[in-house]
């Protein structure tokens, strides 16, 4: 099995050979612990957790690092912990544990290691002092600043010039900058604010050292593939290679870079301005898109649905498919022995291997659920769907939906005992009951044998 991912750094689609095969190494900038994480911080979860799943697979369990970094000293952080008169360090907790809850419930699997940036204050110091030492940075005004003019190849991961870089960029200007395109390593932090010593005076780090000194700290000066989002690109994942390269001298900081698309709703940007902004715990817990809740399961497809690479549109519709395609694997899944078992993988495989195609790889699966459940359903699950059993997934599906079966059951038993005994006024009461309830009978020569509500399936 070959696999092949799309480089960022090349432009192309690369064969993934690892640096060692018993200890495959990944990184993906994780979440800043402000607020709860919007769907379009779900998508990088959900694609880098296939990919975590596709490794582990390929290589096994015990040989892939997936390290996945907290952000827990930013000062949106300390703005949002001020504007809601509580303490950052209770900020932070109420974020992780609701973070925790949101990835767990579109299914994605623990990374391995979840450092904390706070946890690094001594790795980040010990970078600066490497880059210092060889002229790659420099302190001004109780700053600590990286000197972008010192890295010839700076903007190779984006492919453009520093030129380039600073006139696109919002960048800080500052009379003790040497550079424009000078970028803050550490900054003085004031007595209100968190803050370390350092040799430079007591401060708190930038927001790009802080990866820097996680990734090495948990794997290394160079190590497989970094993981994020399309927007990461440029500053943070270019300014991460400038710190890890030239502090360490290699000619990379990770071989394979793979960045996901961008995600609009309904086919606008989303913003808290335009009232589409929407949670991961609002779509699982509350009514605030479509007007109803979605299991996890569903948000989960339909990211799936769309190449990571490329743009997704978040669409109700797109999320009742999903719902749909569910609802027909579970029933399909139903006779499948738990733990499905195969000596060897069908194509779906092949298609995830192909730069995590996980479009093709659906419609593989929609092919096999007609041919070899056991199959369709182990591929299903190797990519985090078909978790939990039909009963536990049809349990869920009706109290989203609001529906209470017993009471519905009960209704068309009734029934279907008053059509027995030829008590027709007491049957056609009961289905009109049933009718305004939304529920469809379908009726047939042994009776009543099953119902739709508003033409969802019992399941």
């Amino acid at each position: 099995m070959t696999l092949r991912l799309y480089n960022t750094l090349t432009r192309r689609k690369d064969t993934f050979t690892p640096i060692d095969a018993r200890d495959v190494r990944l990184y993906v900038c994780g979440p800043t612990v402000y607020d709860r994480a919007h769907i379009g911080n779900a998508r990088p979860l959900i694609v880098f957790d296939v990919l975590f799943r596709l490794l582990r697979n390929l290589y096994g369990a015990d040989h892939v690092r997936y390290v996945r970094n907290i952000t827990d000293v930013e000062d949106k952080i300390n703005a949002r912990a001020a504007e809601r008169g509580i303490s950052i360090a209770a900020l932070t907790a109420e974020t992780i544990q609701g973070f925790h809850a949101d990835v767990a419930a579109i299914g994605c699997l623990p990374p391995t290691v979840e450092p904390r940036a706070t946890d690094h204050i001594g790795e980040m110091i010990a970078i600066m002092r490497r880059l210092v030492g060889s002229g790659h940075a420099y302190e001004a005004a109780g700053h600590v600043l990286f000197h972008t003019p010192s890295m010839p190849d700076y903007g190779k991961l984006s492919r453009r010039s520093l030129d380039e870089l600073v006139a696109g960029a919002r960048v800080e200007v500052a009379p003790y900058k040497q550079s424009d395109g000078d970028f803050v390593l550490w900054k003085p932090a004031d007595p209100s604010s968190p803050g370390w010593d350092s040799p430079w005076g007591r401060g708190r780090p930038g927001w790009h050292i802080e990866c820097s000194a996680m990734s090495w700290k948990h794997l290394g000066e160079v190590f497989d593939i970094h993981g994020g989002g399309i927007d990461l690109i440029f500053p943070h994942h270019e300014n991460e290679v400038a710190q890890t390269r030239c502090a360490f001298g290699h000619a990379a900081m990770a071989n394979i870079w793979m960045h996901n698309g961008f995600l609009q709703v309904e086919g606008e940007k989303m913003s808290k301005s335009a009232g589409n902004f929407v949670t991961i715990h609002e779509l699982v817990e509350g009514a605030s898109f479509g007007g109803r809740r979605w299991p996890g399961e569903v948000l989960r497809l339909a990211m799936l649905r769309t190449h990571y690479r490329q743009p997704i549109d978040w669409t109700v519709q797109a999320l009742e498919e999903a719902e749909k395609t569910l609802d027909r694997w579970y029933s399909l899944a139903e006779p499948v022995a738990t733990e499905p078992q195969a000596e060897d993988a069908s194509g779906w495989l092949d298609s995830l291997a192909d730069d995590l195609n996980t479009p093709a790889m659906l419609a593989d699966l929609h092919r096999l659920f007609a041919d070899d459940p056991a199959e369709a359903v182990r591929g299903a699950r190797m990519i985090g769907l078909l978790q939990q059993g039909p009963p536990a997934w049809r349990q869920q599906r009706r109290a989203d939906l609001g529906i209470n079966a017993d009471r519905i059951q009960r209704l068309v038993d009734e029934r279907l005992a008053a059509r027995v005994a030829k008590r027709w006024a007491d049957s056609d009461r009961l289905r009109d009951e049933l009718a305004g309830m939304g529920v469809l009978l379908k009726d047939n020569k042994d009776g009543t044998t099953s119902w739709d509500l508003n033409g969802r399936s019992a399941f």
